[in-house]
Order: structure tokens, then C-alpha cells, then sequence
């Protein structure tokens, strides 16, 4: 006897395919706050510290960040299943993606290399933070700023912090309210202020990692170990006025520009991918009656 009726199978649409999951939230927590303790340990060190001394500690770093990314991915990809039967975390085509997207940000870093700091990857990142998740996000801003140092050739003892750096961007740009809401012109506005403001804090960070070694240098914008915090701030604030604020602004304003004309578009796109490879849609299976059958409408 043939049954009346047949099995379909639907998948919801998600507007975030790649969620932050406990275990997620947690790993992503340790790499930051051993971030801000690789960043900002210089500021809170004694007087007459060996600054300097500890100026090639950035492979000890990278060789604890890989790991700590590492159980990011791990920890995305056994977040479990949803009550649906989806899965919460990253899978094989959300990993795809993944480095779909770190290639692409890859290639377009070149493009602004030693242009007044026009670097249109920021664009690209901030994006793809939105529309893809904050733990994905993190990951793939590491892992893009890795690529790209490996196909520029540059790789030194700054790598490390620029992948916490641009993990941190991306982090926050998955983090900005009104995701499953805001659409059009009003999150362009949003993402190109959080570009904006993204881009300069980025290169604020990155003075933060060079600035201390100057100790010494006897000028008014030098790093004094053992100095009141507020002082060594101002000095810090000072040197990012005189040094970096060139190359952050144009990079601000080149974000804001194209997430302000272009961001829509790709956010479409980025979303269309997201919605067919349907990384976390729970499969929902249904009886739908054949017609003619007595249960048709």
C-alpha cells in the first residue's frame, strides 16, 4: 500500500548562522584577557624594568595564541546540538567559509600596503563580523592577518598582536546591536561608524605594543617606566598624535566609505551564502499529503 502522504524537510532561515556558544564565550575571554595582559603589562612594570629584555617575547606569544585560537575553532565546533538538531557551532561548510574569506581579506591587504594606510581588508572584515557572528569573526580576523603576513612576508615579533588586534575588530563588529533586525541604509550608517572608529582604535592598540620599547629615547613621548599610569598615557596619547594618527584616519575614512556604499551589497551577499549553506538551520521534518488523498486540502 503506498502512504498518502510524503516526508519534506525544511531548514529555518538563521540571520546568524554561526552563534557564540558558552564554551566559545569562555575561549574567546582567555585569548582576550591574555591580549590586553600582552599588550598593556608594560604600562603597570616597575621602575627600571628590562623593557627591552623582554622586547623578543613575541614568539612566546604567537606560540601561545595558535593554541588559544585553536580551542576557539574547537570549542565553536563542540558547542552541540540545538534542541532542533542543528548544530551550534562551526561545521565543514562554515570552516569553508572561513577560509573563503580569510583568502579573500588576504589578497586585499596588498592592495593598501604603504598607501597613507588606505588598507580596504578592514572593510571586508568588518562585514563579515556582522553578518557571520562575533566567535567566527574573531577567528577570521586572526587568521586573515596570519595569511596575509605569510603572502606579504610579514611576519615579526608584531604578528601576534596584529591578529588579536584585528580579532578584536572583527569581535566587535559581530557584537553591535539590532543583527536580526537592522537592515539597509541604517546599518550602513552603524557599520561605517563602527568601522571608523574601529580602524583608529586598531592602530591606537598597535602603538600600544612598540610604544614601551622607547623607553629611554629621552623624549617628551617616551614611554617612563615606573611613571604614574595617567602620565604614561598622555605621553602614549601624545605619540599617537604625532606618529600614527596619519595612517588611522584615511583608514577610518576608506571603512566608512565603503561600508557606507558598498557594505549593503556585500552584507546581501554574505548573507545569501550563510542562508544556503545553512550551518546551524535544524532539519524539521513534516508529513505533507499527497494529492488526492484524503488529508488533502
Amino acid at each position: 500500500m503506498v502512504s498518502a502522504a510524503r516526508t519534506t524537510l525544511t531548514r529555518p532561515v538563521l540571520t546568524r548562522p554561526v552563534p557564540l556558544g558558552r564554551r566559545s564565550a569562555a575561549a574567546l575571554g582567555l585569548v582576550s584577557v591574555i591580549g590586553a595582559g600582552a599588550f598593556g603589562w608594560p604600562l603597570f612594570a616597575a621602575p627600571g624594568s628590562d623593557l627591552a629584555g623582554h622586547s623578543a617575547d613575541a614568539p612566546w606569544l604567537f606560540a601561545l595564541l595558535l593554541p588559544l585560537l585553536l580551542a576557539v575553532v574547537v570549542a565553536q565546533i563542540a558547542e552541540g546540538r540545538t534542541a532542533g538538531g542543528g548544530s551550534a557551532g562551526l561545521d565543514a561548510k562554515a570552516v569553508a567559509m572561513l577560509g573563503v574569506l580569510a583568502a579573500a581579506g588576504a589578497a586585499l591587504r596588498p592592495l593598501g600596503a604603504g598607501t597613507a594606510g588606505l588598507e580596504p581588508m578592514f572593510f571586508l572584515m568588518v562585514l563579515a563580523g556582522r553578518a557571520l557572528g562575533p566567535g567566527f569573526g574573531f577567528v577570521l580576523g586572526a587568521l586573515t592577518l596570519f595569511s596575509s603576513g605569510l603572502l606579504t612576508g610579514g611576519v615579526g615579533p608584531w604578528l601576534p598582536f596584529q591578529m588579536l588586534a584585528m580579532g578584536w575588530v572583527c569581535l566587535g563588529a559581530g557584537l553591535l546591536p539590532g543583527a536580526a533586525r537592522l537592515r539597509g541604509r541604517a546599518e550602513a550608517a552603524l557599520l561605517a561608524g563602527y568601522g571608523a572608529v574601529a580602524s583608529v582604535a586598531y592602530g591606537t592598540v598597535m602603538n600600544l605594543q612598540g610604544w614601551p620599547y622607547l623607553a629611554g629615547t629621552s623624549s617628551s613621548v617616551s614611554f617612563v617606566p615606573g611613571d604614574p599610569l595617567g602620565a604614561n598615557l598622555a605621553r602614549f596619547a601624545a605619540y599617537c598624535l604625532t606618529t600614527s594618527l596619519g595612517w588611522d584616519l584615511p583608514r577610518a575614512a576608506l571603512t566608512a566609505v565603503l561600508c557606507l556604499t558598498a557594505g549593503p551589497a556585500v552584507l546581501r551577499a554574505l548573507r545569501r551564502a550563510t542562508r544556503r549553506a545553512a550551518f546551524t538551520a535544524p532539519a524539521a521534518f513534516h508529513d505533507t499529503p499527497r494529492p488526492g488523498s484524503p488529508d488533502a486540502p
